[in-house]
């Protein structure tokens, strides 16, 4: 008669951990992949919100929307009857909440509300391509505008405070109409930024000081996503393992002054990106 012969425990034991050995290969090789199909979805996302802005200005004769997000944590969106504002209304609106930094959060509702109630919502009329796929959860809006392109007037980097005008030789530090982003040109001019979570005004950085003013934002690997102002956007990758470390914190430092030399790489990419040169680069 014959007889019918099983699998040893023994040789149950060794297929499992080959299983469990190429599990551990192939899981993080998903991930990436994974993280990149994010990654790409959030630069499409940008690309769009770039193009958007585009179209706004050529609509209103030139002149960029406010860079400025509302505040008044009220899910509404004003718009200023004087300041460096006048008249122009949030390209967003009032969707942070005032304890933002430990985690606070508007309901969905009222961020859903700010956002179609902003001056850019007609020109991409669709709230979920305001967030990154991995954004913080809660939170509607991920993408922020930065300082120069007319957002806040911020004091410390503007004339009033007498430390710096608007335009350095031909370079527009302060942009207000598009034809103004010539030097250098506005594929190296940055317009919105991937922060992860959603912040007030607009994105801070210093001009005249070598340093941080709101942190580096790390995002999708060691790096962030930024759109330009030709419509276009990129994925820059940090080189600094202090940069990483900071942008990674769950609150982010902010007012951060680089140690190393990467690190200052990392920073004076930033400023160059947003102000259109450093305060000690030759004047063009």
């Amino acid at each position: 008669m014959s007889r019918k012969r099983g699998f040893t425990l023994i040789e149950l034991l060794v297929v499992i951990a080959i299983i469990a050995v190429l599990m551990a290969i192939l899981f993080p090789a998903l991930n990436r992949a994974k993280e990149q199909g994010k990654r790409a979805a959030c630069m499409n996302n940008l690309k769009q919100m770039g193009l958007a802005w585009i179209v706004y200005s050529d609509e209103n004769d030139d002149k960029i929307v406010n860079g400025e997000a509302d505040e008044g944590n009220d899910g509404r969106c004003t718009t200023p009857t004087s300041g460096h504002h006048a008249n122009e209304r949030y390209w967003t609106g009032d969707d942070c909440a005032s304890g933002y930094m430990q985690g606070a959060q508007l309901s969905k509702d009222l961020q859903v509300s700010a956002i179609r109630a902003g001056a850019l919502f007609p020109y991409m009329p669709n709230e979920k391509m305001y967030r990154c796929p991995t954004g913080i959860r809660g939170e509607m809006r991920t993408y922020t505008g930065v300082d120069s392109m007319n957002g806040l007037y911020r004091a410390g980097t503007r004339n009033a405070t007498g430390n710096v005008g608007v335009r350095v030789g031909r370079t527009v530090l302060w942009v207000k109409r598009r034809t103004e982003i010539r030097v250098p040109g506005p594929t190296r001019r940055v317009v919105f930024i991937d922060e992860g979570r959603v912040t007030p005004d607009s994105y801070a950085c210093h001009y005249q000081n070598d340093r941080w003013w709101d942190p580096p934002f790390v995002r999708h690997g060691d790096g962030t996503n930024v759109n330009f102002a030709d419509g276009s956007a990129d994925y820059w990758k940090w080189d600094a393992k202090e940069t990483l470390e900071i942008g990674k914190m769950a609150n982010p430092l902010h007012q951060f002054t680089p140690t190393t030399p990467e690190g200052y790489d990392d920073l004076h990419r930033m400023q160059r990106a947003i102000w259109g040169r450093l305060q000690n680069d030759p004047v063009k």
